[in-house]
């Protein structure tokens, strides 16, 4: 098994190309003897350039030299030492794009259109990252120094080449230089897919800390899966939406980096069986081998650039039956290379099935158990010939991303005692001390529980240490709590057990005995022979009554039996795992951080305090505004007078003592049409739909879920659009402000009822967007594939943005962050991180409705009483839609959800029906503050300002020394 970590370029291995009237891609470099050590990118002056007109692609290099000596190890030294003081100018820069084109090609040379333009540039790019990449963990190895290792199912990256050039500063050289080679630096990057390496906030928001670790010169790298198809490509029909296979690898990935040196060996199944020496040993089953994929990540205007290292997964080539693949038995043949693979096809497969289920946890198990072989190997090599394990969680921190990565708790044991040697008790102190839990949720369904059968089956010896630490945590409760109060001892390990509906161990199951027996007063208390005796004194008695009792009245009985209840599953509860194993519990908004504390946790709260934190969520300013929104960056620079503040966000509050300037909002009001005017020719390609850039643009764009309520937006169109038909046009105009209405989202795809909410947005806006009467004044339309590249666009040209979801549902939300840094006006709840954007920015700009977070549990208890009474407009709305107004689609059973006072999906969960007056009220609001443009800009302006504490970068700062105990390290 290999575990070298290296990036190198082997500079002290290959030979320098000879001196030639040539460029060099990114530096040429003198050294004191040898006359020029050129990095991959020399290119013969006299090459020829580019036929521009025919896009055929013709470079001359340097075949006809001959390689020279590289010259003594010093001089190389000197030579690698200079790269980073060099700055590549746009000439050095085309030729590095060239000498891509001709000797790293992943297409045809004569065929050198846009997208092969694209990765001749991302592979110039890379060459620069790696430079700085293996520098940086050069120097982290020589220092030793402690580094942080997130763990995540998802990074949503986006597109990279543009957020890269713009960290190493080099948007304009590389703007001039596919310039001189016939392009636009904007049509280049267009032709990059989105990685599609997560779904939601959960991805996006681990991709906006790598940034700002890198940034922060904080040591680090993140760990996640390699998905061959992503979630799926979203297509809007007809019928709404329809799923399809990601294709974003059909071309490669320039940025990623193959080790197939780094592989490591993953088992499912088998059994444990205890060796001669006393070890438990995991036999049998089936393996699998996980291989690295480094994706670099480059921090802002720092040399750092850390690791995104991303797992594959495939089978060893002997696991191919070549025999039965030559008998005919082809799938037979390929049977285990192909379950190997299949563990990385998709983001979260269907799980509605046993194989789903068990491919959703092989997901999980690999992601942890080669990452921590990964980090253990590291920490062995640097540890040197003795490997002292108590140093361990002062050199590695691992933080849980939600909890999927739970099981790299059991797998860190396992490590620890079975293959290292390690005693429980000095392993379970050194994982307490090295991992920790952000909890991202804190609805039931997405707080994971596994079947224990099934991880019985799938992963038998980290069962066998679950119920180890199920048994330390019960001693825990015991020791806390007592046996006088045999109820509450009862309560509490029900609550707190990481084995749901499992027997207590033999060992402890007489402690509760003996407490029930306890609380029985002395008096009721018989011994056996007492009731021996007593039973003996009533034995003609009861044969007596007995003889009373015909057979009639005993069928009777017998009739009368309830019929046996099932017994619920057993089941491992991965949240309650991580509380208990981890040494710091996190939220991700002030709200949830305290719903986490006194309801989803409370019992663990009251027993652990300490554990407890807030870490509010952030987003990365350099993605968010500088690169996605350039002409507001620019606005923001000048009236600040630096560009500071993409560092430093606080100084965007400097921004409150302009917010009346006219100069400075007829500024800011052209940046916004401008984004605007992009946005609709966008609109227009992807959906055929034409908007007004002069309508209010109101966007929601999230993943598509009940507790997120697009359907409480889109029944307020409804309505906006009801009343727009029973108007004279004058009177509309009067009464409504133009507006284009705009979402985005995926649903997962088998949650129907979220499917037919995006079915009732298009069947929605295929009506509006044809009405002749209704015009420009209101369009609703549904994005297709809402990605993060859709994002950059979106979000700068947004003015309204709705983060509608039922209060106390939202752990936090970061695209609130992303809407209000760009100068949109958000309309809300107090749910999540809206709650802190509104205490910022200030009330006056934000509008908010709904009931409040401790209200909803009272609201849903009315409404089981049968004591909600509907607002007659709310029942209107659902009229008109049962009417047929919005086409012929049966919508009786996502209408039907809003009604009844109980049941799965009905009773209005989520509360729609309950702030739909509210929200409707509130939109009038929002319709009469746009007409007055002056004081819609002024509150465009606060909220950017006030914008300032929601940089990822702050959020890094706690983390790192709260829960990581990192520091920064500059490298040199």
């Amino acid at each position: 098994m290999a575990t070298t970590f290296h990036f190198s370029t082997n500079l002290t291995k290959t030979a320098s190309f000879p001196p030639c009237n040539s460029i060099t891609a990114f530096i040429t470099l003198p050294s004191k003897n040898s006359k020029t050590l050129l990095i991959r990118t020399a290119v013969n002056s006299r090459a020829k350039s580019f036929n521009l007109k025919k896009k055929l692609l013709s470079v001359n290099c340097v075949a006809e030299h001959k390689l020279q000596d590289p010259g003594s190890q010093q001089q190389q030294k000197e030579a690698t030492d200079s790269l980073s003081s060099v700055t590549p100018d746009a000439t050095s820069i085309a030729s590095s794009i060239k000498y891509h084109a001709e000797f790293t090609p992943m297409f045809s040379r004569e065929n050198f259109e846009l997208p092969q333009a694209f990765f001749a540039t991302a592979q110039s790019v890379r060459d620069a990252l790696i430079i700085n990449w293996n520098a940086t963990y050069d120097y982290y190895e020589k220092l030793n120094v402690k580094q942080a290792y997130y763990l995540s199912m998802e990074f949503l990256q986006g597109r990279a080449l543009l957020n890269a050039i713009g960290n190493l500063e080099l948007t304009g050289p590389y703007a001039e230089a596919l310039s001189k080679l016939g392009y636009r630096l904007e049509d280049v990057a267009c032709q990059e897919p989105d990685a599609a390496l997560g779904n939601g906030g959960l991805g996006r928001l681990a991709s906006c800390f790598l940034d700002s670790l890198a940034t922060l010169n904080y040591p680090a790298w993140g760990y996640g899966l390699r998905y061959k198809y992503g979630l799926f490509k979203q297509l809007i029909t007809k019928d709404g939406q329809e799923e399809v296979a990601e294709d974003w690898l059909e071309m490669g990935n320039p940025w990623e980096i193959v080790r197939n040196d780094i592989t490591y060996p993953v088992k499912f199944f088998g059994k444990v069986v205890t060796g001669s020496d006393g070890k438990k040993h995991w036999i049998g089953g089936e393996d699998a081998s996980a291989v690295a994929h480094d994706v670099p990540i480059p921090g802002y205007k720092t040399k750092t650039t850390i690791n995104l290292r991303l797992w594959s997964t495939k089978a060893a080539s002997e696991e191919f039956d070549l025999y039965a693949f030559n008998s005919g038995r082809h799938t037979e043949a390929y049977e285990a290379l192909a379950n190997a693979e299949k563990i990385c096809y998709i983001l979260y497969p269907g799980d509605d099935s046993i194989e789903g289920k068990v491919l959703r946890l092989k997901q999980q198990y690999t992601l942890c158990s080669a990452s921590l072989q990964d980090i253990i190997a590291r920490f062995k090599r640097r540890s040197g010939a003795t490997v002292n394990w108590e140093e361990f969680p002062e050199k590695v921190a691992v933080q849980m991303n939600d909890t999927h990565p739970t099981l790299c708790i059991p797998e860190l044991l396992r490590i620890l005692i079975d293959i290292n040697g390690l005693s429980w008790k000095d392993a379970w102190n050194i994982t307490q001390r090295t991992v920790a839990y952000t909890n991202h949720t804190v609805l039931p369904e997405a707080l994971e529980k596994w079947s224990l059968d099934l991880m019985q089956k799938l992963l038998p010896r980290h069962v066998e240490i679950i119920e180890m630490i199920d048994e330390e945590l019960i001693r825990t409760i015991i020791a806390e709590y007592g046996t006088a109060d045999s109820d509450l001892l009862e309560k509490k390990l029900k609550e707190m057990r990481i084995l749901d509906n499992v027997e207590l161990p033999s060992e402890f199951a007489d402690v509760l005995i003996k407490s029930k027996e306890a609380d029985i007063p002395s008096e009721e208390l018989q011994t056996s022979e007492e009731v021996e005796n007593n039973n003996d004194g009533d034995e003609e008695e009861a044969v007596a009554k007995n003889d009373e009792i015909d057979e009639s009245s005993i069928q009777d009985k017998k009739e009368e039996l309830p019929e046996p209840v099932p017994e619920p599953p057993k089941l491992v509860r991965m949240a309650n795992l991580c509380v208990v194993s981890g040494h710091a519990v996190n939220g991700v908004a002030e709200i949830h951080s305290e719903i986490v504390r006194d309801e989803v946790f409370n019992a663990f709260y009251k027993l652990w305090p300490d554990k407890f934190q807030n870490k509010t969520n952030g987003v990365t300013p350099r993605r968010w505004i500088r690169f996605c929104n350039p002409s507001l960056s620019k606005i923001i620079t000048e009236w600040i007078g630096t560009e500071d503040w993409v560092l430093n966000t606080e100084k965007l509050a400097e921004l409150r003592k302009f917010a009346d300037n006219e100069n400075l909002q007829v500024q800011w009001s052209e940046a916004k049409r401008n984004n605007k005017i992009k946005v609709a020719a966008f609109l227009k390609e992807k959906t055929g739909y034409s908007v007004s850039p002069d309508a209010m643009f109101d966007i929601q764009v999230k993943r598509i879920h009940e507790y997120k309520r697009q359907l409480l937006n889109v029944l307020g169109i409804v309505y906006r659009y009801k009343k727009m038909k029973e108007m004279s046009a004058a009177e509309r105009k009067a009464n409504f402000v133009p507006r284009v209405c705009i979402f985005g989202g995926k649903a997962f795809a088998t949650y129907a009822q979220a499917k037919r909410i995006v079915k009732f947005i298009t069947d929605v806006g295929a009506t509006v967007n044809h009405d002749p009467e209704i015009g420009d004044l209101l369009k609703v339309i549904f994005v297709p594939d809402y990605n993060v590249s859709v994002a950059e666009l979106l979000i700068p040209a947004s003015e309204l943005s709705q983060h509608i979801s039922t209060a106390g549902m939202e752990a936090s939300g970061t695209s609130n962050m992303k809407f209000a840094m760009n100068g949109c006006i958000l309309i809300g709840t107090l749910d999540g991180a809206n709650v802190e954007i509104r205490e910022e920015v200030g009330s006056d700009n934000f509008f908010l409705f709904g009931a409040k977070a401790h209200e909803i549990a009272g609201l849903r208890k009315e409404r089981a009483e049968g004591k909600f009474v509907p607002d007659p407009r709310f029942e209107e709305v659902k009229e008109y839609v049962r009417s047929g107004a919005f086409g012929p689609y049966n919508y009786d059973e996502l209408i039907g959800s809003l009604e009844g006072n109980e049941g799965y999906g009905r009773a209005d969960y989520f509360l729609v029906g309950k702030d739909f007056p509210s929200y409707i009220e509130c939109q009038e609001k929002v319709d009469k503050a746009y007409r007055d443009q002056r004081t819609w800009t002024r509150m465009s302006i606060l909220n950017t300002a006030g914008s300032y504490k929601f940089s990822s970068d702050r959020t890094i700062h706690e983390y790192a020394r709260d829960i990581w105990n990192i520091e920064p390290v500059k490298l040199p």
